[in-house]
């Protein structure tokens, strides 16, 4: 296979986008990310997104989205694996790209969530559960997140205080960051005394709904070479993995299968162990959720992420960073684009751009997209060079 370089990012402001349609936030996304390249050449589109449908009445990106980026008769394809959709479109690209079937791929993120109700909202999310076994019986995703983070506080002693501070940390990081829906600060009392969403998990525990597109556009390394834009980018590991879309039929309420291996699988296609890692994009839908994928890629000990959240393990300045962006928490979550904003922020940070949240001598960088409650995952390891 070929090296895969980033040779371009771009992303819309995340937030309640009422002026823009998921065709403007599309061709938004996708203008900057050329502008950023600094070339207009492109031989195939991948689109993530989750439920367009269910959403704004809209399928067919794949044709929609060349055609109003004025790429009529590019090959386009969309792919979904719920809120992983935007990590697989990366990950589709790659695969063109590395194997020769193409030079240069648009992967963008989509997802335009507020032109619903937040009935038909809940209901869209509530296709990526179990509909016979979890949905059928009125258990949403922060009901299903509530039950691990009680379990985790049962088995563990996770202490509210400790997922309080996931929020509090990412509020903190996505305070700097420009494209953020929610950039202010929070404590952790205002976390703990919000509304009640699902015991124990509060209003502040929870990612909201958010319009927003990114996208990343990838070449061979030689090719990013030539170009001379400012640091090489290269994607050097990805990792996917699925497991059981029902909680219920896992062997461990608590331990999510799908983040080890594709964490496993993308640091061993990197060469890396987690050791090597500067810092690591990760799937906040909850703050329980951060909690989990730290244990789960092995960060930290089982029932350790709490106790080294609240020491500052995972704060800009500790040992590992995790989520400088502000995460879903605070950058907002369109299901389809996070886990293209995560590759965005992966280069932000390695080409040394990131600002007030710049993390110092970044390198080597890690984003982890979770679809579902840990149902399927996609890892990519990115390193400047």
């Amino acid at each position: 296979m070929r090296d895969v370089a980033i040779i371009g990012i771009g992303m819309t402001r995340f937030g309640e986008l009422w002026e823009s349609s998921i065709r403007d936030l599309c061709v938004e996304a996708a203008l900057a990310c050329f502008n950023d390249a600094g070339i207009d050449r492109l031989d195939s589109i991948t689109i993530g997104s989750m439920s367009s449908g269910l959403f704004t009445g809209q399928e067919h990106l794949a044709s929609l989205v060349p055609d109003y980026l004025g790429r009529r008769n590019v090959p386009a394809v969309r792919v979904e694996s719920a809120c992983a959709s935007g990590g697989q479109a990366v990950r589709t690209a790659f695969l063109e790209v590395a194997s020769g079937m193409s030079d240069v791929v648009l992967a963008i993120g989509i997802e335009k969530m507020t032109d619903v109700s937040g009935g038909e909202a809940t209901y869209a999310l509530a296709t990526a559960a179990d509909q016979d076994y979890e949905a059928f019986h009125g258990v949403t995703f922060p009901g299903l997140y509530a039950m691990m983070a009680r379990a985790h506080m049962e088995r563990f002693g996770t202490t509210r205080d400790q997922l309080a501070q996931v929020a509090v940390k990412n509020h903190e990081n996505g305070s700097h960051n420009p494209h953020a829906q929610f950039p202010f600060t929070v404590t952790r009392k205002q976390v703990i005394n919000s509304v009640m969403i699902a015991d124990p998990l509060t209003l502040l525990d929870c990612s909201p709904i958010t319009d927003g597109a990114a996208a990343v556009l990838v070449a061979p390394a030689e090719m990013a070479r030539e170009l001379q834009r400012g640091p090489l980018t290269v994607i050097t590991g990805i990792g996917h993995a699925t497991d059981t879309i029902s909680i219920a039929h896992r062997a461990d309420l608590l331990h999510l299968d799908a983040i080890e291996l594709a964490s496993s699988r993308a640091l061993g296609m990197a060469g890396k162990t987690i050791e090597d890692i500067d810092f690591a994009e990760v799937h906040d839908c909850f703050t329980i959720a951060e909690i989990l994928v730290l244990e789960s890629m092995g960060v930290v000990p089982a029932g350790q992420g709490g106790p080294a959240t609240l020491d500052g393990l995972t704060a800009l300045d500790g040992d590992f960073p995790v989520n400088p962006s502000g995460g879903l928490k605070s950058k907002g979550h369109p299901v389809g684009a996070t886990g293209v904003a995560q590759i965005c922020e992966a280069v932000t940070q390695l080409r040394g751009a990131a600002g007030d949240r710049q993390i110092p001598n970044a390198r080597i960088a890690l984003t982890q997209n979770m679809g579902g409650s840990g149902g399927s995952s996609v890892v990519h390891i990115v390193e400047a060079r």
